[in-house]
């Protein structure tokens, strides 16, 4: 279930249109399950996921002289904190299009940050906070230390392009051993506005799509998306 951080920056629009870009076989486990997979912090891409600036860690390094366990629960907090990523854009991206999609037969959900904060309502296990990601210079910048979500809502600037959304559970209370992440329950007609089909699939993709999520029993509107579109001259 969605809670509020007063620590935690979020536009405040709840229209704000947020996407998440992926493939077909993870869009179908989602419809199929109704579960949304969280990854496990430290199994992102970027080795900086969940770390502190330069600066930041300085301090805490002072601080760790007299209490060794300070520096400890912040290598294995990584370990407990699970995130969903989204792109914050009112339109489509066609960078995150050619990022996260392959063989261009991905698609992308078109969602509201009020939207996503209703549909985590049906989680019952785990508590989600949602919240802006903030890109700094790693080197030169300070990130505070204050609330234990902090470093996992900072990233470096060579990310901005992503002008990413997080849904993030920390899960250490539940003493759960995970491995690649885990999924949360989530009201999926409440989660999906539209899907956007890759721009440049094939007539038969978006068919086949449509097909699919009507015998899984949803009717969410389905467009291709129009950047691959003819031009006019």
């Amino acid at each position: 279930m969605y809670r509020q951080n007063p620590n935690i920056t979020l536009p405040e629009n709840p229209d704000t249109i947020i996407w998440k870009y992926l493939d077909l076989s993870k869009f179908l486990d989602l419809l199929l399950y109704q579960k949304m997979f969280m990854s496990r912090s430290d199994k992102f891409e970027d080795q900086y996921e969940g770390t502190f600036s330069e600066p930041t860690f300085e301090e805490i390094k002072k601080i760790a002289e007299n209490n060794p366990k300070f520096l400890d629960y912040y290598k294995s907090h990584r370990e407990n904190v699970v995130i969903s990523s989204w792109h914050a854009n009112e339109y489509e991206s066609f960078a995150m299009w050619q990022i996260f999609t392959k063989n261009n037969e991905g698609l992308a959900i078109q969602s509201t940050v009020g939207r996503l904060k209703a549909a985590l309502a049906l989680e019952k296990h785990f508590e989600q906070y949602i919240g802006e990601v903030h890109y700094i210079d790693y080197k030169k910048e300070y990130i505070p230390f204050d609330d234990a979500f902090f470093p996992f809502l900072f990233k470096r600037k060579s990310f901005q392009y992503e002008k990413e959304i997080r849904i993030i559970s920390d899960v250490t209370s539940q003493k759960l051993s995970i491995n690649e992440g885990l999924k949360i329950n989530v009201d999926i007609n409440t989660l999906i506005e539209t899907i956007y089909i890759h721009p440049k699939s094939e007539n038969w993709y978006k068919k086949l799509v449509t097909e699919l999520v009507a015998k899984l029993g949803f009717d969410f509107k389905i467009e291709k998306s129009d950047l691959e579109s003819d031009i006019l001259i």
